[in-house]
């Protein structure tokens, strides 16, 4: 078994089965499972493989490791080598990761959101709403949210430490990922400790 005091340096992650870039095939691969054994991890594919890599960590409590994206082979290299910022982690409460944009939409069949959200102390719609988009800031607070026209285009931006949503029924799409059922209620909000992303400052 790895010491967890020294573990080994950089792996290759590759939830969604994206094809690895050539300049990382040469690395070691990793599953969900193991992603806590490592130094850094390089995640290969979209921001939903991303977040569940993420969501992987935040669950074995190893925020620790490093960890870096890439889409395609530009940027492979620097993954392996570029220094880590730590910056906020926006999970929900069902211990889901967002690193891109969650939305709450309206249910199935329904043209408008019923309810109210706040973002800390501001209310952010109370009554009826196209949409609702929140998103991870690399800075704190942590997240802003916005509430959406029918365009899907966002009002204004409302910066805080978490965004909560209760309503008649709401779809919430997390990176891409429509959720399993309508809910009632839903939260996003800043972890107490924030995760060590490769590059992009």
């Amino acid at each position: 078994m790895r010491s967890r005091a020294t573990p080994p340096s950089v792996a290759v992650c590759s939830p969604g089965g994206a094809r690895v870039p050539r300049p990382l095939r040469e690395l070691p691969g990793t599953d969900l499972d193991q992603v806590g054994t490592w130094r850094r991890v390089v995640v290969v594919g979209a921001e939903a493989d991303l977040a569940a890599v993420l969501k992987a960590l935040l669950r074995a409590d190893r925020l620790d490791v490093e960890v870096a994206h890439v889409r395609r082979a530009f940027g492979a290299r620097r993954a392996v080598h570029a220094p880590a910022t730590r910056v906020p982690l926006i999970r929900d409460e069902t211990g889901s990761v967002v690193v891109g944009t969650a939305l709450w939409r309206p249910p199935e069949g329904e043209r408008t959101l019923h309810g109210e959200a706040v973002v800390d102390d501001t209310v952010l719609f109370d009554g009826e709403v196209t949409g609702v988009r929140v998103e991870p800031t690399r800075q704190l607070p942590g997240l802003r949210a916005a509430v959406e026209t029918g365009r899907w285009r966002p009002r204004r931006w409302v910066a805080g430490r978490a965004a909560q949503l209760g309503t008649t029924g709401a779809q919430v799409v997390r990176d891409g990922a429509p959720g399993p059922r309508p809910v009632r209620r839903s939260t996003f909000y800043r972890h107490t400790q924030g995760w060590l992303r490769v590059g992009r400052r």
